[in-house]
């Protein structure tokens, strides 16, 4: 009964937040309701008892990910001075797709239910959560790609400096 009542009031935030994220005008109160629903997923993960992807939902995409969105917001615009128009002309269309997906999901989960009735053909290792940490160092396994995330997320905050600075330049040459 706890667990579905929090999982309602999680789905809930989780809804309006992403909401936020999509309608709001300005870019840092947008970036703040992505925040929100990352968090959001991460007690979900909680709840599905997935500890391991909560606090790497946490780690990664709410402390780092979300975090250089919010920089590279700060960085690379005047939060108020973009007050243009969020919708288009095509926003009817967008709603029909996105209620045509729910639709869809719906049936799927329906249909779902039949197969997680059954028992697992096999049971999780206990030591699969070593096993993921061996193959995320191993350089056999996924460094190169995590270190190239790193570098190309080093780039995109040097380069969002870049502009900022350079922006920043520009204003003052035109001032004086």
């Amino acid at each position: 009964m706890v667990t579905t009542f929090v999982f309602v009031l999680t789905a809930a935030v989780m809804l309006v937040a992403a909401l936020v994220a999509v309608l709001k005008n300005n870019l840092v109160h947008a970036a703040m309701g992505l925040v929100v629903t990352l968090f959001g997923t991460a007690v979900l993960f909680v709840l599905l008892e997935a500890y391991f992807l909560a606090v790497a939902q946490v780690v990664i995409y709410v402390g780092a990910i979300a975090i250089l969105i919010v920089f590279s917001i700060m960085l690379t615009r005047r939060v108020g001075a973009d007050w243009g128009q969020q919708t288009n002309a095509t926003w009817p269309f967008a709603l029909l797709v996105a209620g045509l997906l729910t639709v869809l999901l719906g049936l799927m989960v329906r249909g779902w239910a039949a197969v997680t009735a059954q028992p697992a053909s096999q049971a999780v290792p206990a030591d699969m959560t070593a096993r993921l940490g061996a193959a995320l160092v191993d350089p056999n396994g996924y460094v190169v790609p995590f270190e190239v995330a790193s570098v190309l997320l080093l780039a995109a905050l040097i380069g969002a400096v870049y502009v900022a600075w350079g922006g920043r330049k520009a204003e003052k040459d035109a001032q004086g």
